[in-house]
């Protein structure tokens, strides 16, 4: 390709992205306005027409809406949809699984939720505190403490970690440590022979008094 085409290849695909641009903008303004059905429209449009990044922004926002509607499983597919897109740029892709990931958390076993973060809670994630934070409480879900413990604390040595994501895993770090000292002291404490009322020692010095 000589010069003038390479220029013009350029200009095409520069206009392309502002024509989408405006068109995404458009479509947002018709969600913002409360008309989801003429957005969700708009935002098919541009998945099928629009340039690898704004289809790919539309889709996050068709799924999005999903979500909101409180269609799970359709948004957890279109999302899944996303994340498994070879095309997409890998910020959106690991955005789309990690919201998967947040729709699937109460429902999800252990393994699926390992699964879906593996990825994700790499150091070079952008998103791996977040990640870290699912992981977490799926590890908190599963029974699994050391776990848990290890996804909080990762969070916590941190430096990229917003401030709400470093505070609420320290809450959570804060509960795990109650509940190990709770079941350390339970566990020391004498078991009561079936059938029999724990009684309390008589205070020192007291004589039970005579009838």
């Amino acid at each position: 390709m000589g010069v003038g085409g390479y220029q013009y290849a350029e200009y095409s695909s520069r206009n392309a992205r502002e024509a989408a641009g405006k068109e995404f903008e458009a479509a947002m303004e018709l969600a913002s306005a409360g008309k989801p059905q003429d957005a969700q429209r708009a935002f098919e449009a541009l998945v099928k027409s629009a340039p690898a990044g704004y289809g790919t922004l539309s889709r996050l926002r068709i799924a999005g809406a999903l979500a909101e509607e409180n269609k799970r499983d359709e948004a957890v597919a279109a999302y899944d949809a996303t994340a498994k897109d070879t095309s997409a740029d890998p910020l959106f892709r690991d955005f789309a699984a990690l919201q998967a990931a947040l729709l699937r958390v109460d429902t999800a076993d252990w393994t699926e939720m390992q699964n879906r973060l593996k990825d994700l809670i790499n150091d070079g994630n952008a998103w791996r505190a977040s990640a870290r934070e699912l992981l977490g409480l799926a590890a908190m879900k599963a029974g699994n403490q050391d776990e848990a413990r290890k996804a909080f604390e990762q969070i916590l040595g941190d430096s990229a970690a917003t401030p709400a994501t470093a505070q609420r895993a320290q809450v959570m770090m804060t509960i795990l440590t109650e509940a190990a000292l709770a079941k350390a002291a339970a566990d020391k404490a004498p078991a009561t022979p079936a059938g029999e009322t724990a009684k309390p020692d008589a205070s020192p010095g007291v004589t039970p008094e005579k009838k």
